[in-house]
């Protein structure tokens, strides 16, 4: 798969401290195992001069407090609170000024964020997709680029998840019905 990096960008979704660090409040051993192959990988798309994205999942304390139905601190437990070190990019990663980092307050990437606008100001067509959790932030956001007629693909040994089923049953699921799923290895950049 030859991808144009003027038209690409990967989109590093929540690689943080609070879900890949060992003293992370959703700390998922799967999400720690894939942070070498996702530094990797960025190193090799900047290299090519693919745009990078970071997402950052960052929920302000009092977000859910008066929430009728989607209270994700319920749900989880609190995690990733604004201003807390579990909201930082994993240090492994090299995160550079010129790197696109979008800060989102739900599973979602797009989801009342400047991500759409970003990519659409900078002729992006195709997004590799990476990060964690497979199941929840990764999937959410790669259905919703689909839905807005971008070219999702899952990088597949470049995301984490909490148990195997959870990686294999989003990347099923994604492959099926709105985007691709590739190995890093079958990804090059013309």
């Amino acid at each position: 798969m030859a991808l144009d990096p003027e038209r690409s960008a990967l989109l590093v979704v929540d690689m943080q401290n609070g879900f890949c660090h060992p003293d992370g409040a959703l700390y998922a051993p799967g999400s720690e195992e894939v942070i070498e192959d996702v530094a990797a990988l960025a190193e090799r798309a900047r290299d090519a001069g693919v745009s990078i994205i970071f997402t950052r999942d960052v929920h302000p304390p009092e977000q859910f407090e008066d929430a009728h139905y989607y209270d994700e601190f319920e749900r989880w437990g609190e995690h990733v609170v604004e201003g807390s070190w579990e909201t930082e990019i994993v240090g492994e990663i090299d995160v550079r000024e010129d790197d696109h980092v979008v800060t989102k307050h739900t599973y979602d990437a797009f989801y009342n964020t400047e991500l759409e606008g970003w990519l659409r100001a900078h002729g992006i067509d195709d997004l590799l997709i990476c990060g964690t959790l497979a199941n929840v932030c990764v999937l959410h956001t790669a259905g919703s680029a689909g839905l807005r007629d971008f070219r999702p693909v899952l990088v597949r040994d470049c995301i984490g998840a909490i148990e195997a089923d959870h990686h294999e049953y989003a990347l099923d699921h994604a492959d099926w019905l709105f985007g691709e799923v590739r190995s890093a290895s079958d990804v090059e950049f013309a």
